[in-house]
């Protein structure tokens, strides 16, 4: 990249984190906390400034570059007497190169494990099973605590995600039909889980500058829709704040829950590195940019509803003789008579004689 192309990215990147983060970085000014907006910013140890930071990702190289020449991981070579530099990808690898093996084999195990969409959320209600205290107190609960319980007790919970569990109550963990733990992530954890969604954004910004920042952009907002899907099936009632309920003992809302998870789902496999919306492409959505297009990944995580599918035009096929001995036609795969849909057709009529017999050869 040439000094002018890289650095339009940098100031491209930097004026779209500081409008991404401009609530959070206002309410932290004030201390004040949003329980979905600032949960990125609590969950995980990443600040608003090192987001802000741009990184062109591995087999970039930035022509004209000295003021990048003493970040870590980046090498530094002579072009046309100005001084390139690019990511040090052998270096990283060198260091941190376990660490790196560990979390691909998670994110391929993980990416190969059947998806499952039936969690409904249920983690967040095992979080206030039978307790008085909750993470959130400032935010009442939509059923109260009794309702809250009742609903926990009639529940099947499986979930798979060790970090949430050990959120979970004393009361509500050995409800999980699931012991997760910690060692053994790579082979519980499944491509359906929202949780395993969100750290992927954990993965991609702990892996800079080897990853890009368009990369861990995506990813970051990617992480900021699971949490409003989570947070929306949740126990809590956040209609204040202006996230509607959904799921978490609404049958209907359930399943809209299951749909939005899918379309996540979706979002998430083409946000994977090497695909075309974590290059800037397809899921304008996930990128930070107004879908153009009519995706139904793109239009579940903007709120939208999928397009309706335009029904097929009924096949009117007459046969020749129905119509003048049955006095009814045959659309499509079933008989539709005058007398009505299904009924037997009468029997037809024979032919009137004229009381003369017909000439024989």
């Amino acid at each position: 990249m040439t000094r002018a192309d890289w650095r339009a990215a940098e100031r491209a990147h930097q004026d779209r984190v500081d409008e991404l983060t401009a609530g959070h970085r206002y309410r932290s000014a004030r201390g004040q906390a949003h329980p979905v907006e600032d949960f990125l910013f609590s969950y995980y140890p990443q600040r608003p400034g090192r987001l802000r930071r741009w990184h062109s990702g591995a087999r970039v190289t930035l022509l004209d570059a000295p003021e990048r020449s003493g970040l870590p991981w980046h090498e530094t070579f002579p072009v046309h007497g100005t001084i390139a530099v690019r990511v040090d990808i052998a270096a990283f690898e060198r260091a941190r190169g376990s660490r790196l093996a560990a979390v691909r084999q998670l994110l391929a195990r993980t990416a190969a494990a059947p998806a499952r969409f039936g969690c409904f959320d249920w983690h967040e209600w095992a979080m206030v099973f039978r307790s008085s205290e909750r993470r959130h107190p400032e935010l009442p609960l939509r059923l109260g605590a009794a309702g809250t319980d009742e609903v926990v007790r009639s529940a099947q919970i499986r979930c798979t995600h060790f970090d949430a569990v050990r959120f979970f109550t004393p009361a509500a963990r050995p409800r999980n039909t699931v012991n997760p733990a910690a060692a053994l992530a790579d082979r519980q954890e499944q491509r359906g889980c929202l949780h395993a969604t969100m750290d992927l954004y954990r993965w991609a910004y702990e892996f800079a500058p080897l990853v890009g920042s368009e990369l861990i952009v995506a990813c970051f907002v990617l992480a900021g829709e699971v949490r409003s899907l989570d947070m929306r099936a949740s126990p809590y009632d956040l209609s204040s704040l202006g996230y509607p309920p959904g799921g978490g003992g609404d049958r209907c809302g359930a399943g809209r829950i299951r749909r939005r998870a899918t379309g996540v789902q979706r979002a998430r496999r083409r946000a994977a590195p090497g695909s075309a919306a974590g290059t800037g492409g397809s899921v304008r959505r996930v990128t930070g940019r107004e879908p153009t297009g009519g995706s139904p990944a793109a239009r579940l995580l903007d709120g939208r509803p999928p397009p309706e599918r335009a029904r097929r035009r009924p096949h009117r096929r007459l046969l020749r003789g129905d119509r003048r001995r049955h006095g009814a036609r045959i659309t499509g795969r079933n008989h539709r008579c005058r007398s009505g849909y299904g009924s037997t057709p009468p029997a037809p009529t024979p032919p009137r004689s004229s009381g003369r017999p017909r000439p024989t050869r």
